[in-house]
This record gives C-alpha cells, structure tokens and sequence, in this order.
C-alpha cells in the first residue's frame, strides 16, 4: 500500500496549530500576504499599505485564537481586519482618490512589487473614476472595493464587515450606479 499524498494544511488548520506554535502563522502570512497588500495599496497606496498590513498581520496573529472556522475562512477574516483598520486612514484614502482625479497616474510605478499593486489601482483608475470613488461613502466604498481589489464573494464581504448578504447586494448595486453615472460614456470601437 502507499501512503496518499501529501496535502497541505488548510489556513483554518495552520492558524490552530499556531496557537500552539507561532512559527506556523508564517505560513498563513506566506499565503495570504500578497492579496491583503493588494488590496490595501489599492485603496491607500504603497506607502500606507506597508502600515496597515503589518496591523493587519500583528492583530491577526494577536486574535488566532479567537478565530473560529465555522464564520467562514481566514482570508475574508484578513480582509476584514485590514478594511477595520483602514478605516483609520478613511481621510487618507479619499484624498489619494481625489489626486489621482487631478493629476492621474504614474505611468511608470518602478519596482515588480509596485507595477503589481499599481496595476490593481493605480494604473487603471481614470480621474473620473477616482472622483467617483472619493465620492462613495466609506460603507459603500468599502463593498465595492473589497469586491474589485480583494475580489472576495457577496458572502465573504458580508462576513468582513459583519453585514448581512442582502446589504452587500443593496450597497454594491447603488455604488455600481453612482460609479457609472459619474464615468464617461464609453464609444464603441470600429
């Protein structure tokens, strides 16, 4: 008989045993790191985003063990913390929008960390849609950008913000129409 492959460990798994053994949250970080810092510079920038993800990592490995996998999984519980947090820097947020509605983007972002984190935000976001996006209530704002940078389901935003599913839909509906009544009408090409 053989033994069946390995499988690895899943992130509910490998949080559990980091109470027991801290050294194990390095694998979680390791999974998850890219998406949330993503995610956060998509919102705040590169600078901030570096803060705010080691907060994000710091209180999760502070609250492993409160952690409970019937809530769902650890990545939507990692957006969560980092959108709490980013709620501090709400002010910072909607001024790098309204910037970027002034005076665009950098067309050329640097580093290979930069141009992917750029290439979420930064990159593609016309003033208008960032005049549009610092016009959105942190609430509303907060649905949309979890769904378009952490690409997370209508469930797991409800989840991170503690929401029902129903206000997730509600909210993301109005933000879509707010958006694109404040975007330009789009030409069809030839």
């Amino acid at each position: 008989m053989t033994a069946p492959p390995d499988t690895a460990p899943t992130d509910a798994e490998l949080l559990a045993a980091s109470v027991r053994d801290g050294d194990r949250f390095t694998a979680v970080y390791d999974r998850h790191y890219a998406d949330v810092h993503r995610y956060v510079a998509g919102r705040l920038g590169r600078q901030a985003a570096e803060d705010v993800v080691a907060e994000t990592f710091l209180a999760a490995f502070r609250r492993r063990a409160a952690f409970d996998p019937s809530r769902g999984s650890v990545r939507p519980w990692l957006f969560g913390i980092a959108t709490n947090l980013m709620a501090q820097h709400r002010r910072t947020e909607t001024r790098r929008y309204r910037a970027l509605a002034q005076v665009g983007v950098d067309p050329d972002p640097g580093g290979h960390d930069e141009r992917v984190a750029a290439s979420v935000s930064a990159e593609r976001l016309q003033p208008s849609l960032a005049r549009a996006l610092a016009a959105l209530s942190p609430k509303d704002r907060d649905v949309v950008l979890l769904k378009a940078l952490a690409q997370l389901t209508h469930e797991e935003i409800a989840d991170v913000l503690g929401i029902p599913y129903g206000t997730v839909g509600s909210r993301l509906n109005r933000a879509r129409k707010r958006l694109r009544a404040a975007l330009p009408a789009r030409t069809e090409g030839p």
